[in-house]
C-alpha cells in the first residue's frame, strides 16, 4: 500500500490502516511538519536509522542549524494505540497542514528502500 484516505474522528485521531500498521507497531511514532504543508509520520526505525544521523553536523554550520531547527523544533513522539490503530495528532500540526478532517497519505521512498509516511488535506 502506497497511499490512503481516512477521516480524523473527533478526537483528530488519525486511524492508520492495517495493511500499514506493522510499519509502526515496534516502538514510537515521531510526526513532524514537512515540505509543501505536509506533515511526516516516521516508524521508530527510520527516525533513528535515517532522520537522527542526518541531523549530525557541525553547529557552525547555517545549513545544518536550519535542518535541526525545521525538525526538532516541530516534532511530537507518540504511539499508535494497540486496539485500532489510532494516533492522535495535534492542533498545531493540523494547523500547519490545513487539515480539518480528510486526510490523505502518501509513502515517500528514499534511498536505500526505505519509506516514511506524508500526510496532507485532502
Amino acid at each position: 500500500m502506497n497511499n490512503f484516505e481516512r477521516k480524523l474522528d473527533d478526537k483528530k485521531r488519525l486511524t492508520i490502516p492495517v495493511e500499514v500498521r506493522g510499519e509502526f507497531k515496534n516502538g514510537y511514532i515521531v510526526l513532524t511538519k514537512g515540505y509543501d504543508q505536509t506533515l511526516a509520520l516516521y516508524s521508530q526505525e527510520y527516525w533513528e536509522q535515517v532522520i537522527e544521523p542526518a541531523l549530525e553536523g557541525d553547529f557552525r554550520d547555517a545549513e545544518s542549524f536550519r535542518l535541526n531547527r525545521q525538525i526538532q523544533s516541530s516534532q511530537s513522539v507518540m504511539h499508535m494505540d494497540a486496539k485500532q490503530g489510532r494516533v492522535t495528532i495535534e492542533q498545531r500540526f493540523l494547523d500547519y497542514a490545513g487539515i480539518t478532517k480528510a486526510v490523505n497519505a502518501f509513502r515517500v521512498k528514499t534511498t536505500g528502500g526505505k519509506s516514511y509516511w506524508a500526510i496532507e488535506a485532502a
